[in-house]
């Protein structure tokens, strides 16, 4: 077989292993040392992945992604929507530069799909500070990229959160979205259904696990023994289909009974809380692509499953908000650096993940307490590094959380000064830190060293220069407003 010929049909396979719709991931870079674009393209290439969902438009992330046949999402940021909901000339310049010019470079562009505006916008944490703008923004996108003759071939969405529906009974046939969302849905699913675009949503077995005590761990892991959730007449084998039809009844609700669903964010977390583990992870991903791949679907939408799904996440984010938890840093299926924490079937055949290749690391030293002196007061400096740098792993339930004292302090220091590159200053703490080039990791608590990279790298000039045009925009348009 010629050899383009074998790639079409790899892609082909891939995005059809599935039978309910293909699977992707969501790539996001809230990390303080990410690893290197072309890297994670390789990983994506090297695991089968043809689809992957990003969080924002990185400039850097789309030039890796050129040419390689990857579907791509690509995200807004929840910080400009303001911006783009009230200037047309803001959205013609976003899509320009972050559509526009990656996808008209032919075979060697980017495959755009979908422009998802905003990061759950509708998060209830985040109150209604985005509602007014999330509807305008989508909008004004969509005629931007009517106006460059892309809206056939790039959709709007608009992600929303696991929370933007519900069912206080937690019965599927109750289920409907939050009072305060009501009036933006419909709006949001009138607009989506007259360009044919389908309704992003985020279903967490884990979150609903974590924050109900009426999801079992079996249930939420669709393990064959969990005691089932009756609804009239429909049994649910699984938090999945229970969540998953919540949102089908908020639709036909609201008048959508046949909106077409995409998963936009699904997965388990492996560390920072109980039963956040690799070994439940694996138990937890492995029994979705078995649920997927039997097309099955759910009580409300028997053999009609998702269109597609995106996994949460592809690589650990030592900068994510911890805001709702210590194990929103570790949804990642890879560890920061692309080592695989456990393994699973991305398409149906594969047996075990790849991991990255040839990683850069920074040296092999790191930062630990000094035996030698007074620590009576070492806690103080622990907590100080701690507010500053990543120490999720501690706390209850997480891979480090057994570790005794001063091993705690160790991990503390340590992390803190990988994240400042290592230099000798930031391994001083009053005189209590001590650099040694033995690996301090006990058991599974790993101590890690981080990559040769930063987040400096990824503020290319380009970017800069786009967040600066939409910051100018902004600033002229409040000029008129209030002139």
């Amino acid at each position: 077989m010629p050899p383009h010929l074998c790639t079409v049909v790899v892609f082909l396979l891939a995005t059809m292993a599935y039978g309910g719709g293909a699977v992707g991931v969501n790539w996001g870079t809230t990390a303080s040392h990410p690893l290197p674009p072309t890297k994670v393209v390789e990983l994506l290439k090297s695991n089968n992945v043809t689809k992957v969902k990003l969080l924002d438009a990185d400039p850097g992330v789309l030039e890796a992604l050129s040419g390689s046949n990857l579907v791509v999402t690509v995200g807004i940021p929840n910080a400009l929507l303001r911006t783009l909901n009230s200037s047309k000339k803001a959205a013609e310049s976003w899509v320009h530069d972050n559509v526009t010019r990656y996808v008209s470079n032919g075979g060697s562009g980017v495959k755009i799909e979908y422009v998802a505006v905003g990061d759950e916008p509708f998060l209830q944490s985040y109150g209604e500070q985005f509602h007014p703008f999330v509807i305008g923004a989508a909008m004004n996108i969509h005629i931007s990229l009517a106006r460059a003759k892309l809206e056939s071939k790039v959709k709007v969405v608009v992600p929303c959160s696991f929370d933007s529906f519900l069912s206080e009974s937690g019965h599927p046939s109750k289920g409907h979205f939050r009072a305060d969302l009501n009036r933006t849905m419909i709006e949001l699913l009138t607009f989506l259904s007259k360009h044919s675009s389908p309704f992003f949503a985020t279903i967490s077995p884990f979150l609903s696990h974590h924050q109900n005590k009426n999801i079992s761990l079996d249930f939420a892991l669709f393990k064959a023994n969990a005691k089932p959730h009756n609804d009239s007449r429909r049994t649910y084998k699984n938090s999945f289909d229970l969540s998953y039809d919540i949102l089908v009844t908020a639709l036909s609700t609201v008048g959508f009974p046949k909106m077409e669903i995409v998963v936009s964010q699904i997965g388990w977390p492996t560390d920072g809380a109980a039963n956040a583990t690799s070994s439940t992870a694996e138990t937890f991903m492995k029994g979705l692509m078995e649920h997927l791949h039997s097309k099955s679907g759910t009580p409300l939408r028997p053999r009609d499953p998702p269109s597609e799904t995106y996994i949460f996440s592809l690589l650990d984010e030592d900068q994510r908000s911890i805001s709702t938890g210590n194990f929103e840093r570790h949804w990642g299926v890879f560890t920061f650096d692309g080592q695989a924490k456990y393994h699973f079937d991305f398409i149906q055949g594969s047996k075990n993940l790849v991991d990255a290749q040839n990683v850069e690391y920074l040296p092999s030293k790191w930062c630990v307490v000094n035996n030698n002196k007074d620590l009576s007061n070492v806690t103080a400096s622990s907590l100080e590094a701690c507010s500053l740098a990543d120490c999720t792993a501690l706390s209850p339930g997480g891979s480090c959380s057994n570790i005794s004292w001063p091993g705690n302090i160790s991990y503390a220091f340590n992390s803190y000064y990988q994240q400042h590159n290592q230099s000798a200053d930031s391994c001083n703490f009053g005189g209590l830190g001590l650099i040694t080039t033995v690996d301090p990791s006990v058991d599974n608590c790993r101590f890690s060293v981080q990559l040769r990279t930063s987040l400096s790298d990824f503020l290319y000039p380009a970017y800069l220069s786009q967040w600066m045009t939409l910051l100018v925009t902004t600033i002229l348009l409040s000029l008129t407003i209030f002139t």
